[in-house]
């Protein structure tokens, strides 16, 4: 484990998910939905029950090319960073980043730590040479952090999102390494 302090003086301690933490994960994904509409799902609507997460979590620990990354203020979950990555040889090598923070916690620098981390993890697993990510077009302050750990926008979905009866395009980003 890896400690790191916030902007605000804040300790987070950074881990790995371990199948003991699935039910906080589900619990994690289901109350940020209701904070934010920039994610793919909203509130209690994170589709897996707790075997499934269980099973998802062991699946990404031992896949040296996927990774579960959780930034925790005491007991409760801040943040959380994944890559998944598809184990087809010819896909092996580029990753699929999701990123989590609460909105208590916006702001203190986290998203920074979370992504160092990843990318960090992802430069020297020896396998990831390609990191990508989907994300709403109108999340400024999400492109703006991916930009500046030197994202590429690749493309542009159209009408990708459909959220309370308007539709969003989405921007396709990576960072080759």
């Amino acid at each position: 484990m890896k400690s790191v302090i916030l902007k605000n003086g804040i300790e987070i301690c950074l881990k790995t998910a371990t199948k003991d933490d699935a039910q906080s994960i589900i619990d994690f994904y289901n109350f940020i939905g209701g904070e934010t509409d920039f994610l793919s799902f909203g509130k209690n609507e994170f589709p897996r029950c707790l075997n499934e997460e269980e099973n998802s979590i062991d699946v990404t620990n031992k896949e040296a090319n996927s990774i579960m990354l959780m930034a925790i203020e005491g007991r409760e979950i801040a943040g959380i960073v994944t890559i998944n990555s598809s184990q087809k040889p010819r896909f092996k090598h580029v990753g699929v980043l999701g990123i989590g923070i609460k909105q208590s916690f916006c702001g203190l620098g986290l998203g920074n730590v979370l992504m160092d981390e990843v990318i960090n993890w992802a430069k020297n697993n020896g396998i990831t040479k390609k990191i990508t990510l989907i994300t709403r077009i109108d999340n400024l302050n999400a492109i703006k952090l991916y930009k500046n750990k030197g994202f590429k926008v690749e493309g542009t979905f159209e009408k990708e999102n459909l959220v309370k009866d308007i539709y969003y395009d989405s921007l396709y980003m990576s960072l080759i390494f």
